[in-house]
């Protein structure tokens, strides 16, 4: 794949609508193109800061039924012939591009996510390509003592790394990984066949909170944070046993 062929795929990948097999192919790409990695990393900060639903007005009910009215005008002066930007009036124009825009806005960027929402689907991303792609690990062991000093000197944090074998979630090992076009530490667990991604971010002046609970496209999730770090845990583990791994590492991190 070239970037000719990419780049018209960058939108619909972000936006997670790409199948499996383009995924990867689009992937391989960007991983080597500066350009695209760029365009890419742009697409998703524009995604993200037009989450914020603060952004967005719904238009006054007097405002909807002029575009309504104009854009109905401008069908029926138009019938019979091919309906272009060139034909239409101004006021049809105008309404037409409003109404394109609103629409193609609105199918990329949800107004209505809330930044979380935008995470949570991430960190599954994040997860799924993590299985897909066989890449689970760049350091394989279940030592923490190996584990912990292999980040060192690769992120701007110290992420916590122990291993609850005792407890029945055995450590596997880690990997280098971005949240929110950052990067962040997944640590990797297992519960009998189920394979937990841990991923942990800075979170500077953050308050400590509980661990939250959700469910995304049939995966668990639970966020909390903990000692000015995120940890966003994810799995197809039943969201009991989940909860409690998160309940583990919860009061195991200081």
């Amino acid at each position: 794949m070239n970037c000719e062929a990419a780049r018209p795929l960058l939108h619909a990948y972000v936006d997670g609508e790409l199948d499996l097999v383009k995924s990867l192919e689009l992937e391989a790409h960007v991983s080597s193109c500066p350009a695209c990695t760029h365009e890419q990393t742009s697409l998703r900060a524009l995604r993200t800061a037009f989450a914020n639903s603060t952004l967005y007005h719904d238009a006054p009910a007097q405002l909807r039924r002029r575009v309504r009215t104009a854009v109905r005008d401008a069908r029926r002066a138009e019938a019979g012939r091919g309906i272009t930007f060139l034909h239409l009036g101004w006021a049809g124009a105008a309404a037409a591009a409003v109404l394109l825009i609103s629409l193609t806005v609105r199918a990329v960027l949800p107004f209505g996510s809330a930044p979380g929402d935008l995470m949570a689907r991430e960190v599954v991303d994040d997860h799924l390509r993590s299985l897909t792609q066989n890449h689970l690990t760049d350091v394989l062991s279940t030592n923490q003592h190996t584990v912990k000093p292999w980040f060192d000197g690769k992120l701007s944090f110290a992420p916590p790394v122990k291993d609850f074998a005792a407890e029945g979630f055995p450590l596997v090992g880690g990997r280098l990984d971005y949240l929110d076009n950052r990067p962040a530490a997944a640590i990797v667990y297992r519960r009998r066949q189920h394979i937990i991604n841990l991923f942990i971010s800075p979170a500077p002046h953050a308050n400590d909170s509980a661990p939250l609970s959700q469910v995304r496209a049939g995966y668990n999730i639970v966020e909390w944070t903990r000692s000015e770090m995120r940890f966003w845990a994810v799995s197809s583990l039943n969201a009991g046993e989940l909860s409690h791994f998160a309940q583990i590492v919860r009061n195991e991190t200081s």
